[in-house]
């Protein structure tokens, strides 16, 4: 069944196509993952979708008697209103009908009615009936259906009374979410869910998403969250959309088989009408094939020319370099409480860090990451304990706030100012390896967009020449080609590396330490995302294990980083010993087979008879009507190929691709065969 369809959108700001022909079907129980490089109109196709935006053309169209809820930025509640409270206002429905099923059965209670039969048989037939309809609407499960929402986005009981009023703006958005979830409407939009939950609920949240009853449509620049909850992803691309089934890795491989198959067509249409061009050029004037040239001269002109496939949108040119190397111990933290003389938020935190480590910090949202951060960096007092940089550290930052960036500078001026012994061609380089071109570094850095203040912050960070680079949420504002060039600039990078990120798939790529702040403490596992968690499963599975035989837990620190580090190494030599062989290829080396004819170099002093003429003729005359049939079928095949291209059926595009290779070499072939066959016989014509 589909949920919602939208046909053809369309929508200009300013003279500016945003849209062109976006189009987007979510049938119920798909988990459909709306991606597309920053400014491409997904914030725009979204706010139309909900209904927020009104299309220019096209219409969108959701379901007879389904609902639709997205997460509000803002929320409209009464001052009193309390968290609680305010869960329950989705339910409204089902609380009325439960105080009408209290009113039913106290009208049944009474005398006048439980004596008249005729009327007590109909309050009960309206009570039985009623009862059916609160229980198929789950009215008995609502207590523990908000109570188990607001746990698993992190409000705790005490937090229930609390009044929303009194909410941070995160806290309010993750309430607005919880709401939503709680009360499961048949299509539910997110949009950048992660960017305002922490690594340990976006595990809660993929799961519930997983098994969520209706349909949901996300935004997301979040990879590993893609991965996790998408079956359909949508790519938005110069204002049109194009559907891949899968999940964002199964996109990622199906986008480049596409290119590919793009990029072979357009090739092998350039080459066949290069040499159809050099046919013309050279036969049109020759009064026996001029016809023939005319002909092909028409069929190019009526050909469909295709487009040079756009291989990929303008990325950035990121590249870490260190001035000079900083010593081999790096960093040493002992017994350190962060936080606030009234509120201490984590600690004691022991931590060692050589040169070259990736140490990824993670956490809930609160227990004070960035404030370890900012510690670190001497720009908030440590509570208790000591901090202690190696020899020759050089320290560059990455605030996700962007807070050290000057409101009142243009972009140029904010680079030049902070390297003034860089002359302006350089600066100017710089920037446009950070997509700020002409016109772009004169831009006031007030009016930036969140993404533009990451890239020019970045480019500043990568001036500095830093040995040890801190990062806070570096990949938040930043599209998906350029968390990758990201990631490809801090591998490739010989430098230390501390960083805050609640994004796994980034963690994954990047970190070979992850430091878990707790309020306790902090604990250090070895390896990336995937083998901390993988660690910590073990350590919940020993735990309940002995929890169950009435013993005690056993205390982790190193020996959860040994644990996680060494079954990674052992991973990693399985997949080393079980990697592929590469094989030999086998040459054969051979004439082709041509058809036959007359050899006319060989005989050239031989009459020429007319048996032999009339014999080439028919040959070129059959080669044309093959030739014809050919091009008929290979422009069916063209045709039945873009069809299946706008249908987004990859699977039938392939088979359609293969067949026309075919009939291109048989096509090839045939024209080789009829332009040796046509000299041949101008040749005998000539001589008779």
């Amino acid at each position: 069944m589909i949920l919602l369809q939208a046909n053809r959108i369309a929508k200009q700001f300013e003279g500016h196509d945003v849209l062109l022909d976006a189009n987007l079907i979510v049938q119920d129980g798909e988990r459909v993952a709306l991606v597309g490089a920053n400014g491409a109109g997904k914030s725009t196709f979204l706010r139309i979708i909900i209904g927020e935006e009104t299309p220019d053309s096209g219409a969108v169209s959701l379901a007879k008697g389904a609902s639709l809820g997205y997460v509000s930025q803002f929320l409209d509640t009464a001052p009193d209103t309390t968290v609680y409270g305010f869960m329950e206002q989705a339910f409204t429905q089902i609380f009325e009908m439960e105080r009408e099923l209290r009113r039913l059965e106290r009208e049944m209670a009474t005398p006048s009615v439980y004596e008249d039969e005729a009327r007590f048989a109909a309050v009960s037939s309206t009570y039985d009936r009623l009862v059916q309809t609160f229980e198929e609407a789950g009215g008995y499960a609502v207590e523990a259906r908000i109570r188990r929402v607001l746990a698993g986005l992190r409000f705790p009981q005490e937090m229930h009374t609390q009044p929303v009023a009194s909410l941070s703006g995160g806290q309010k958005t993750r309430l607005s979410l919880a709401r939503l979830l709680a009360g499961a409407p048949s299509l539910l939009v997110l949009d950048e869910p992660t960017n305002y939950l922490d690594v340990e609920t976006l595990g809660w949240l993929e799961d519930e998403l997983k098994t969520y009853p209706g349909a949901v449509l996300v935004v997301s620049h979040d990879r590993y969250f893609l991965d996790q909850v998408a079956s359909v992803v949508y790519e938005l691309e110069d204002g049109k959309t194009t559907r891949y089934p899968g999940n964002y890795t199964d996109y990622v491989e199906a986008s480049a088989e596409r290119l590919a198959m793009e990029t072979a067509r357009f090739e092998a249409q350039q080459k066949e009408i290069a040499r159809i061009e050099q046919f013309v050029q050279k036969n049109i004037v020759r009064a026996s094939t001029t016809k023939r040239a005319q002909s092909r001269r028409k069929w190019l002109a009526r050909m469909e020319r295709l487009d040079a496939p756009k291989t990929t949108n303008a990325r950035l040119a990121l590249s870490f370099q260190c001035a000079r190397p900083s010593g081999k111990d790096v960093l040493q933290v002992h017994d350190v409480v962060v936080g606030y003389p009234d509120k201490p938020l984590a600690g004691p935190i022991n931590l060692q860090v050589a040169r070259g480590q990736r140490v990824a910090i993670v956490g809930p949202n609160g227990i004070g990451k960035t404030t370890l951060l900012r510690t670190l960096l001497g720009r908030h007092a440590a509570l208790v304990g000591s901090i202690r940089w190696g020899s020759h550290v050089q320290i560059g930052y990455y605030d996700q706030e962007q807070a050290d960036l000057d409101e009142e500078k243009t972009v140029l001026s904010q680079i030049w100012d902070a390297f003034p012994r860089l002359d302006q061609t350089t600066v100017r380089t710089a920037l446009g390896r950070f997509l700020f071109r002409g016109s772009d570094v004169e831009k006031p850095v007030a009016g930036l967009s969140g993404g533009e203040r990451s890239r020019l912050a970045l480019c500043r960070l990568m001036l500095q020449q830093a040995n040890v680079l801190l990062f806070d949420e570096p990949t938040n504002h930043l599209d998906l080609p350029a968390k990758e060039v990201l990631e490809d600039a801090l591998q490739d990078y010989d430098g230390t590396i501390l960083f805050v990120s609640h994004d796994r798939y980034f963690i994954d790529a990047i970190a070979t330490d992850v430091l878990v702040i707790e309020p306790q403490g902090c604990r250090l596992y070895l390896g990336n995302y995937t083998d901390y968690q993988w660690k910590r499963k073990q350590e919940e599975a020993e735990a309940a294990r002995l929890e169950s035989a009435g013993l005690d837990s056993p205390a982790t620190g190193t020996d959860g980083r040994n644990a996680s580090g060494a079954d990674r190494a052992d991973r990693a030599d399985r997949a080393d010993s079980g990697a592929n062989e590469a094989g030999g290829t086998i040459r054969v080396d051979g004439a082709h087979p041509t058809a036959a004819g007359p050899d006319i170099n060989a005989r050239t002093s031989a009459p020429v008879r007319s048996a032999d003429v009339r014999k080439l003729r028919d040959k070129v005359a059959k080669l044309e009507s093959e030739i014809a049939e050919s091009e008929a079928r290979k422009e069916s095949l063209e045709k039945a190929l873009l069809d299946a291209g706008m249908a987004q059926d990859f699977v039938r595009a392939a088979q359609l691709q293969e067949a026309l290779e075919q009939v291109m070499e048989s096509y090839t072939a045939l024209m080789e065969d009829w332009e040796t066959a046509a000299a041949q016989l101008e040749e005998l014509e000539q001589r008779m």
